[in-house]
């Protein structure tokens, strides 16, 4: 006998479900092409972080007018937290320095947007190493039982390459061979730190040096740089793969004109910036190779991680 089919509560919950489910799992991908209500994009600690937001709020200002979309800047404690940010605060981008720019890439799905052109009309930048003139510090044998400040274990200039440079001279435990190191949290502080005797050995990023050095030339005649990193890219906007290509491809697009018209070029002063350019992977190359480096010399360098 032919046994007719009633269908229970459970059997049309279960149909309806799977309706749903098929419904949102459609409309979602739909979504992910829609222009999102707003961007978070995160900034770091290179100089005092009240004056850094002002000057940046000009900007996002700027591009929330032009691209239609709310650009809204969250501010980092320390270089290093943009990767953890990114994962806690759903971030959509960031205005990243070369180390975290580097490591976002790697670990983070990002890509690089826009670089910055600074005052000296570079879009790299490079480490300093440095000393006072009056220290009778020459070379890496005259720093043995100094102190040196580095900036953040997440920068290039400030840690990266000091540390890649201290280790090709021979210096394999830098708490050893130094009286003492500790990290002045942005390059400007460590440049005022060995200024005013706080440390016998400075690094810093040659943009933030010259900078200073332009606005205060004495500052010049009292420090002497003693090594140079190889040209790293300067400040650079990164921002999340998965955000609507229209709104990448806009938002570079109003980067890239902005020193062409009046509006932008004086956003662009405020932020002491000349101009944007496109920016490619392998830009950060040169970082990524020195990161490896420095893995393979310090492979227990949680920094690094």
């Amino acid at each position: 006998m032919k046994q007719e089919f009633r269908p229970t509560r459970l059997s049309v919950c279960r149909l309806l479900l799977g309706f749903f489910l098929c419904f949102f799992a459609l409309t979602g991908r739909a979504d992910a092409s829609e222009k999102p209500a707003e961007l978070l994009i995160g900034l770091e600690p290179e100089h005092n972080i009240f004056d850094q937001v002002e000057r940046y709020r000009v900007l996002a200002a700027y591009l929330s007018q032009e691209l239609g979309v709310q650009v809204r800047l969250t501010i980092m404690s320390r270089y290093g937290e943009v990767l953890e940010r990114f994962k806690a605060r759903h971030l959509d981008g960031a205005i990243l320095s070369s180390f975290t720019a580097t490591m976002a890439l790697k670990k983070l799905e990002l890509e690089p947007v826009a670089r910055f052109v600074n005052q000296q009309h570079d879009a790299f930048t490079q480490g300093y190493i440095f000393v006072r003139r009056d220290s009778g510090i020459k070379k890496v044998e005259d720093m043995k039982g100094q102190s040196i400040v580095f900036v953040d274990p997440a920068t290039t200039e400030g840690y990266l390459f000091p540390m890649v440079f201290l280790r090709d001279h021979g210096v394999e435990d830098i708490g050893k061979y130094f009286r003492e190191y500790y990290f002045s949290g942005s390059h400007a502080s460590a440049i005022f730190a060995v200024l005013d005797g706080k440390a016998d050995i400075g690094c810093a990023k040659s943009s933030v040096f010259n900078r200073l050095t332009d606005h205060d030339p004495s500052i010049k005649k009292d420090l002497e740089i003693i090594a140079e990193s190889p040209r790293v890219p300067e400040t650079t906007l990164c921002i999340r793969k998965d955000l609507p290509a229209d709104i990448k491809q806009k938002l570079l697009s109003i980067l890239l004109i902005m020193d062409k018209i009046e509006s932008g070029t004086e956003v662009l002063r405020k932020i002491e910036t000349l101009r944007f350019i496109n920016a490619k992977e392998s830009d950060f190359s040169i970082v990524s190779d020195m990161i490896d480096t420095l893995e393979n010399q310090y492979p227990d360098d949680r920094h690094l991680r």
